[in-house]
């Protein structure tokens, strides 16, 4: 009887396998991601590449990462490539992945230089096949294979399509292969028909005589009558999906007359293709990519718009989405997506329709990264004006202060001065930064990311320093007043120490791209910090750092300030002094503290007054002086008044002698 139950347990068990294999679904496609160790002497790519489909091996050096395999249809490859000659691997890690496309036969290896804060440079995208027309088996399936030993160099953090497998270093990776007939994928990806007529199950593409056979894509074929009034053509229905939520693609009657030729129009589906995207992790294709055509002509500017509507998953809407073509005559083999000649409108979270008055190809545009801007337009107009009048205005008030300290020996104005320089600097780089960012070099425009951070520390500084100043004179009656040297090692030298320091580091400061929501095509170039992760490490620790300190001590100082003069009547009489201190509190603390209310519904409006207020930032404080010296003329003072917390000092001193 055990003979006989441990056949029956093995039946069953394969019984178990079969079915389990039956039901499951092939890979579409594959995915290897990790970082190559190794060392700074030139590190080379090795290829070796031939058809069949056995194995894909992946191992690595101190200075060679191999890609070895036979998994492609047609393609051979054998090659040594420097990457020192693709500007990349000058570091000691270099993060790469590799991605298999059976389907289209296709092998592309994106590189990236790593940095030791984990940050990204240098990004190479390479195709190692191009798409090719597949017999009619693929090699897809890819398992792993038996593991290797631990080295100094080798790959690390690698992952498998979307699982982690190991942080230790690895000498390489080996990958088991299987061949399976191609209309066995596909049929994972589609089903079913339109109304209209398939013009063929495999689609071709042409792109100045390289011709790609994409076994999964669709065409739909429409004969267009003398009495065509319109079609609707409907994408196949894809597995797990309504058919209410297939792309649909409505042909006007306006394309009838635009034909000459020809009175056929094919629509070309294509689902899941990574052949479309552009190589860009800040861009994301969607599924969808929809080709139109009517023979070898080509439409344009048609009177009635080709109305296509795309349905995806949801997206946020910090990630905004725009209807694009691309114009395969300029470069067939370089994917370039336009907004040329497409409207978008979002009709939901999951639904953009797109309305193009042309024929190509068509998907929806994801912007991933960075966050966009919207109204990014207005808000340059706006802070290019503030910027220009805060200059001229930071340069009257220092003619106006250098004026007052020939007659005057108040300790303030040099603070006052410090401050109207500081902000002087910061608006005149602010206005220039976007010109010298387009018509400098990458090198130069990092000095000068550099020095508009510098004046923007220098002006937080002396923001503070003006506010401490205050509370000192103040609140610390008898205390000696430290020396205007002191003042201006802390509000010019001190902050150039951070600067210096980020410099030497290096890719900090460089050219800046801010992305407007309505036209993710053309951002507005600035000469700033960089987008890398040790970039906004230095962000956080230094600009917003700063202005937390300079915001919540301020409140503090102001409101101690507040308590120890509130119940004197001398103080509460003197107008001037009162302005004083809470303009310094609305100057220096709401323009700046509305940095953190930057969210929610107000958004928009607190980008705004932001943006207003701390562009016209010089403006205001030249106002708030010429005000206090006219409340001073008026209240009959002799000296530059309460406009100066030195003459602060001396009220307090005669009402503290009084009591």
């Amino acid at each position: 009887m055990e003979p006989r139950l441990t056949d029956i347990v093995r039946v069953v068990f394969i019984l178990i396998i079969l079915i389990s294999a039956g039901l499951s679904e092939n890979d579409l496609d594959w995915k290897f991601c990790g970082t190559w160790r190794h060392g700074n002497d030139s590190p080379s790519l090795k290829l070796n590449l031939s058809p069949g489909c056995s194995m894909m091996s992946i191992s690595a050096t101190g200075s060679t990462l191999s890609i070895d395999g036979q998994i492609t249809a047609q393609c051979r490859q054998s090659d040594v490539i420097l990457l020192k000659d693709l500007g990349i691997g000058s570091g000691e890690e270099t993060h790469f992945c590799l991605y298999w496309e059976p389907l289209l036969d296709q092998l592309k290896l994106q590189v990236n230089q790593t940095k030791e804060e984990g940050g990204e440079v240098g990004g190479k995208n390479l195709t190692l096949c191009w798409p090719a027309s597949v017999q009619g088996s693929c090699c897809t399936d890819l398992s792993d294979g038996p593991n290797t030993s631990e080295a100094a160099y080798g790959i690390m953090n690698a992952i498998v399509k979307n699982d982690f497998v190991t942080s230790k270093i690895r000498t390489a990776y080996k990958f088991d292969a299987h061949s399976i007939d191609c209309k066995a994928l596909c049929s994972q990806e589609s089903q079913g028909s339109t109304q209209v007529n398939i013009a063929k199950e495999t689609a071709v593409m042409s792109w100045d005589g390289v011709h790609i056979q994409h076994p999964c894509a669709r065409s739909y074929e429409v004969e267009m009558k003398k009495d065509f009034r319109g079609e609707n053509v409907i994408s196949p229905a894809t597995r797990g999906v309504s058919a209410e939520s297939n792309t649909t693609v409505f042909l006007p009657p306006a394309l009838k007359k635009a034909a000459k030729n020809t009175s056929k129009v094919v629509c070309t589906f294509f689902k899941n293709n990574s052949l479309f995207q552009d190589g860009h992790r800040k861009n994301r294709v969607l599924d969808d990519v929809v080709e139109i055509n009517v023979g070898n002509e080509v439409i344009t500017d048609l009177s009635e718009p080709i109305k296509i509507d795309f349905y995806h998953d949801v997206l946020p809407e910090k990630y905004p989405r725009k209807c694009v073509s691309w114009d395969t005559r300029k470069d067939p083999l370089q994917v370039n997506w336009l907004v040329d000649g497409c409207e978008t409108k979002l009709r939901g979270a999951k639904h953009t329709e797109c309305l193009c008055n042309h024929l190509t190809y068509f998907t929806v545009l994801v912007q991933m990264e960075p966050r966009p801007v919207r109204h990014l337009l207005a808000l340059t107009a706006i802070t290019s004006l503030g910027c220009a009048v805060s200059v001229i205005s930071c340069i009257a008030l220092i003619i106006f202060l250098c004026k007052k300290s020939k007659r005057s020996k108040e300790q303030s104005i040099p603070i006052h001065l410090g401050l109207a320089v500081s902000l002087a600097l910061l608006n005149l780089l602010f206005f220039f930064t976007g010109v010298l960012a387009n018509g400098v070099g990458e090198s130069m425009c990092s000095w000068v990311g550099a020095s508009l951070h510098y004046t923007l520390l220098s002006s937080f500084t002396w923001m503070g320093i003006e506010i401490f100043y205050t509370f000192w004179m103040v609140y610390l009656i008898f205390s000696p007043s430290p020396k205007p040297y002191i003042w201006n090692l802390i509000g010019f030298v001190l902050p150039a120490v951070p600067v210096i320091i980020l410099a030497a580091v290096g890719d900090i400061y460089g050219v800046r791209k801010v992305v407007p929501s309505d036209d993710i095509h053309n951002p507005y170039l600035m000469c700033w910090m960089t987008t890398t992760y040790s970039a906004l490490l230095a962000h956080y620790f230094t600009n917003m750092t700063v202005l937390v300190i300079l915001v919540s001590s301020g409140i503090v100082m102001l409101f101690l300030v507040y308590r120890k003069i509130r119940t004197r009547d001398e103080w509460r009489q003197n107008r001037v002094a009162f302005f004083s201190i809470w303009g310094l509190s609305c100057l220096f603390g709401t323009t700046w503290g509305l940095t953190f209310l930057d969210f929610g519904p107000l958004s928009d409006f607190i980008l705004f007054l932001s943006c207003t207020l701390n562009s016209f930032q010089g403006f205001l404080l030249m106002l708030r002086f010429f005000m206090l010296d006219r409340m001073r003329k008026q209240a009959g003072g002799s000296s530059l008044g309460s406009t100066s917390t030195g003459s602060t000092r001396q009220h307090m001193l005669q009402a503290q002698e009084k009591s």
